[in-house]
């Protein structure tokens, strides 16, 4: 029998859950991603954080699987937040504009398209010019 190439750790802390996904999210591991974010909002849980550090990649299966418990998660009242994705999430994210959905970032207030440089800006008067990131 081949090892599960997706662990899925849950953490509660009364109404908050932090789940930790380990491995690839792809076609085949995404339900067990959708499941472990349903079981998390049939629990009664309302604010999902999901640190994705250890994931070495995810398709669009898995956008698909957290964008669907966002949408959950936000008619129960919730929210749903992605941490450190990995470099193709972060791009199909970024291509698919769902940014504000699931990075908790303001409408409006996305950073620069993926693999591009942030842009500089002048720093504030008194700083003698110096420049700062964005």
């Amino acid at each position: 029998m081949p090892l599960p190439q997706l662990t899925v750790y849950r953490h509660d802390r009364r109404k908050r859950a932090l789940l930790t996904l380990s491995g690839e999210i792809d076609l085949e591991s995404a339900p067990l991603v959708r499941t472990a974010l349903d079981r998390c909002i049939g629990d009664g849980i309302r604010t999902i954080d999901v640190d994705l550090t250890p994931v070495t990649f995810c398709d669009c299966s898995g956008l698909n699987a957290f964008l669907h418990a966002s949408q959950q998660t936000t008619v129960t009242g919730g929210t749903l937040r992605l941490h450190y994705p990995p470099p193709m999430l972060a791009l199909l994210v970024d291509l698919a504009g769902c940014a504000f959905l699931l990075l908790g970032l303001p409408f409006g207030h996305l950073p620069p398209p993926f693999g591009l440089p942030r842009p500089r800006i002048q720093a504030e008067a008194g700083t003698e010019g110096a420049m700062a990131d964005a």
